[in-house]
């Protein structure tokens, strides 16, 4: 009986051991396992992160577009009169106010639009052809002052 027991304890003795060197070595390929998953896991989310800073740099940049100032004629008010003397004095405006900021910055001068003389009078192009003179001015003093603005800025 005892030898049975003796061969039953040293097999109990080898299976430990044996698991005992074999935990190590699975414990290793465990680790590498491991070390893998989270190379594809760091590579995955690097990624992410890329795409995501593309996408929020595209949105940056159309926020930019839709905040630029110029020639985008949505962004002025609205008085009525005809398209010929909004477009019109917008566009005499805007041109006019982008060399009298352009001559102020190079110039070192202070930014101050309202003290141009074109700003003031605001009749450069107009015709009666046209219509109001009045409502002509008011468009013109706002592209005069979006001219302005990005000449003076170099838009």
């Amino acid at each position: 009986m005892k030898t049975n027991t003796g061969g039953s304890l040293m097999k109990k003795l080898m299976l430990a051991l044996g698991l005992f060197l074999a935990l190590p070595a699975g414990a290793a390929v465990t680790q590498a396992q491991d070390r893998y998953w989270g190379q594809d896991d760091d590579r995955r989310e690097r990624r992410q992160d890329r795409r995501e800073r593309r996408r929020e740099r595209r949105e940056d940049r159309g926020e930019r577009r839709e905040d630029r100032r110029g020639r985008d004629w949505d962004r002025y008010d609205n008085y009525g009169g005809s398209f010929q003397l909004r477009q019109t004095a917008l566009n005499a405006g805007y041109n006019n106010g982008i060399e009298e900021g352009r001559k102020d910055r190079r110039k070192n001068d202070r930014f101050d639009y309202r003290d141009e003389s074109d700003y003031r009078n605001a009749s450069k192009d107009y015709s009666s052809r046209l219509g109001d003179r009045g409502l002509y001015q008011r468009y013109f003093r706002e592209g005069f002052a979006n001219g302005y603005e990005d000449g003076f800025r170099n838009y």
